[in-house]
């Protein structure tokens, strides 16, 4: 649906070139949810404006729908828009008109007749779930209900691709999951490929089939989440999934279980899938002669399964210890010795 091939884009500023995107490879699969992530000034909302044609690739080519978007002009490029929306972390609707007036109005511009607007409006407003809301005014609207305005309004013309920049980040924690549970609503139902800017990992982590990483304007690192999650390579990837599946805290609590306990080993787990479910540490209590104590553990749930990580400090002879770890190995979780207490 999307591919992406040797893209740069360089900026022309008073203190010489910026190059805004460096080199870019990227492809994202029809029906795919596909998450780029970086801070300020990776890159991202450049890349986002090559994707929708508000600007064109120095170099390299940019194509969407089978369009390359770099290359087309007029009444071309204005087609190709109408199947690549946007929806807007500040949400960008319009504070004179209704709800429904608001959802309506590229059907306006596109020229659809009223009946077929007002069917097409009914239906969006279902589908986002804003029955009972159709005459408010965006100042009677909370944040939620705000986005959900404007990602029917993007879906208005039936469109290929959905671009959401920095969506949810205006966003308080339990309204973001409302919309994202609504975005892969509207993934399953459409078959709509969704392409997400953000800068948050738990966003990845809850939507997202694919992710690519970006730094200075490069993609560092790419692929699945689940496997990036599980084993991440750059610093910058290493950072941004510690931020939701491993509290600062273990550290501090590793230092202070070495103070009190002067033998056994300190080890993380890291469950991949149903693994993430299994009572591990039941069946090493009920099998071996060692002590477990749970220093820290969370599960994370991702669109292709989930992902799990625990800090236990172990302790027994060294033979029984050897022995547990093997036996973890066996049951394919990944084992890493953080230090000996």
């Amino acid at each position: 649906m999307i591919t992406l091939t040797d893209v740069t884009k360089i900026y022309q500023a008073k203190s010489g070139q910026v190059t805004a995107v460096d080199n870019v490879n990227l492809t994202v699969n029809q029906g795919e949810i596909y998450g780029i992530i970086g801070y300020s000034g990776a890159g991202k909302s450049s890349l986002i404006r090559l994707l929708n044609g508000l600007e064109t690739p120095t170099t390299g080519t940019v194509e969407v729908a089978g369009n390359d978007i770099g290359k087309i002009k007029g009444g071309k490029l204005r087609k190709a828009r109408q199947e690549i929306s946007m929806v807007f972390q500040h949400f960008n609707i319009l504070w004179s008109r209704t709800v429904r007036e608001n959802i309506a109005f590229p059907l306006e511009i596109a020229g659809i007749s009223k009946e077929k607007r007002m069917k097409r409006v009914d239906e969006l407003i279902k589908l986002v779930g804003l029955e009972g809301r159709e005459n408010a005014y965006p100042s009677q609207l909370s944040g939620g209900q705000k986005q959900r305005v404007g990602i029917a309004r993007a879906l208005a013309n039936n469109p290929k691709v959905l671009l959401c920049d920095e969506a949810t980040s205006a966003l308080d924690p339990q309204t973001t999951d409302s919309i994202l549970d609504l975005l892969v609503d509207i993934n399953e139902k459409l078959g709509l490929t969704i392409v997400l800017i953000t800068h948050e990992m738990h966003v990845i982590r809850k939507i997202c089939h694919r992710v690519a990483v970006m730094e200075n304007g490069a993609v560092v690192e790419e692929g699945q989440v689940l496997e990036v999650f599980r084993k991440p390579k750059q610093p910058i990837t290493k950072r941004f999934v510690q931020q939701i599946s491993e509290p600062e805290e273990t550290f501090e609590t590793i230092e202070q279980v070495q103070e009190l306990y002067p033998s056994g080993q300190i080890i993380q787990l890291t469950f991949v899938g149903g693994k993430a479910e299994q009572p591990l540490i039941t069946t090493i209590l009920k099998q071996f002669d060692v002590t477990i104590n749970i220093l820290q553990g969370k599960i994370s749930h991702t669109q292709t399964g989930s992902y799990g990580t625990l800090f236990v400090h172990l302790d027994g002879e060294l033979t029984e210890v050897e022995k547990v770890i093997a036996y973890i190995h066996e049951q394919q979780v990944e084992v890493e010795v953080m230090t000996n207490a």
